[in-house]
This record gives C-alpha cells, structure tokens and sequence, in this order.
C-alpha cells in the first residue's frame, strides 16, 4: 500500500471546527469523492480511499456535493422505461 502525505497547518482543522482525526476524514472523503466524480475511480476503490464500504460512501457523497449517480437524460428515461 502507497502512503500519500498532505502537509497543512496545525490551526486548519480548528478553523474548519474539527478535531483533527475528522479534518484527515474529511479530506480523504473529499478527495475520494472528486476521484469517483472526475470518473477517474469506481465507487468502490474511492470507498476503499476514505476508508469505509461503498454504500457508506455513496451515502455521504451529498456532504461534498457530488452526485452518485450521473446520468444523462437518455439514460435516466431508459431506466424508468424499463423499471
């Protein structure tokens, strides 16, 4: 497992009122979700990214306003047409 490093300063997660340890999880969260979004990972290896399980992660993308799912309209009304 590769290990990616983010420097940033000691007074950031108080400015954003956080513990430290939630800051770290917001980021990686936020991160994962920019990934999932820019189609550069699944759902699953962006879920494995924060760490937590996929449906978890799809749960939570609504935190980083990201959708989970990205449909165009012709693929929206196949799927209602074959509900």
């Amino acid at each position: 497992m590769n290990t990616l490093y983010v420097q940033y300063p000691e007074s950031l997660p108080d400015c954003a009122r956080l513990s430290r340890e939630e800051f770290e999880r917001d980021m990686r969260l936020a991160l994962a979700a920019k990934l999932f979004e820019l189609g550069r990972l699944s759902s699953g290896q962006a879920a494995a990214l924060v760490p937590t399980d996929r449906y978890s992660f799809l749960r939570s993308l609504h935190q980083v306003g990201v959708a989970a799912i990205n449909w165009n309209l012709g693929e929206f009304d196949d799927e209602v047409a074959n509900a």
